[in-house]
């Protein structure tokens, strides 16, 4: 039996070989497969600054600044000022040669592709890739009137984005400078377990733990144990500062309330949206992506971890 099993993987080691020869000698490695071009295009998504890569569409300030009110003032402000560590995106002209410079849409990116783009791939935060493309454009042209770089009434096309001129765009340069070698030392390195990260950016980074096994071990159940990643991805937002009255984690009075109409009505509420006398509860939390279950598993999370 031993014998078989030898010269059966000896046969296998062989085959293998020819395989992987025949695979190489053909340029690939035989794994995987070939992308189509539908599979290109879902991924070619980048916007260059002379508007390559922008799709068809368009976009008024006017339609703008009503999207922007639903998904994005309660981070960025009414006015782009910024709430709590959410980053302002107008404002702080003229202040990049200060020892605190404010950089913002209009003091300090180089071009409204970055804007575009940036908008199309990430935002909403909670959750991405979910905005059309005249939806875009009309975030895009409203972002750009709070930093008084077009009108009220200007609506943004893919004719012409590329006419946009940013302010700070002439500051920006090809570095021509040649590379230099970096060498590590790897010498005299600190301790890492003695290395306290003493502040994050709440919502954006990840909170840092000290892994010196000091950690208590989780009380939480399976599902809340689960919801908890769903939590920070797509509830953190609101849930964690208050906004548009939804209950923190450590509103016990809020929860409890919540709680008498039943869990199964609280996580209903929670997939199909509600709008009660102290704020609305959009469903999913806006993220239409996620799956029921993922919602309830972070609604778990927050009774439990309140």
């Amino acid at each position: 039996m031993c014998s078989l099993s030898k010269l059966f993987i000896a046969v296998a080691v062989v085959i293998i070989a020819i395989i992987s020869t025949t695979s190489f000698a053909a340029g690939s490695f035989g794994i995987g497969k070939k992308a189509t071009l539908e599979e290109i295009a879902g991924w070619d998504i980048d916007v260059r600054p002379d508007g390559k890569g922008l799709p068809k569409g368009q976009g008024s300030v006017t339609l703008g600044e009503g999207l922007y009110e639903e998904k994005c003032a309660s981070c960025h402000g009414i006015f782009g000022e910024g709430e709590g560590r959410w980053p302002p995106l107008a404002g702080g002209e003229g202040s990049l040669t200060e020892d605190r410079p404010e950089k913002t849409v209009g003091s300090y990116w180089p071009y409204a592709s970055t804007l575009w783009d940036y908008i199309n791939r990430a935002m909403p935060f909670a959750a991405p890739k979910t905005l059309k493309p005249d939806e875009v454009y009309a975030l895009t042209a409203y972002v750009l009137f709070l930093n008084d770089l077009v009108e009220d009434d200007f609506i943004l096309t893919v004719n012409n984005f590329a006419a946009i001129k940013m302010p700070n765009e002439d500051n920006f340069y090809i570095d021509n400078r040649p590379d230099t070698k970096n060498i590590r030392c790897m010498e005299s390195c600190k301790d890492p377990d003695k290395i306290i990260v003493v502040q994050s950016l709440r919502g954006i980074t990840p909170d840092q733990k000290r892994s010196s096994g000091e950690e208590k071990k989780s009380s939480l159940s399976k599902s809340a144990s689960a919801g908890q990643a769903i939590y920070s991805t797509s509830c953190l937002i609101c849930h964690g500062s208050g906004v548009a009255g939804a209950p923190t984690l450590n509103d016990k009075e809020a929860w409890t309330k919540r709680l008498e109409q039943g869990m199964d009505t609280l996580v209903k509420h929670a997939i199909d949206g509600f709008l009660g006398d102290k704020g609305i509860m959009p469903a999913k939390g806006g993220n239409l992506s996620l799956t029921d279950e993922q919602i309830e598993n972070a609604v778990h999370y927050m009774i439990e971890a309140k």
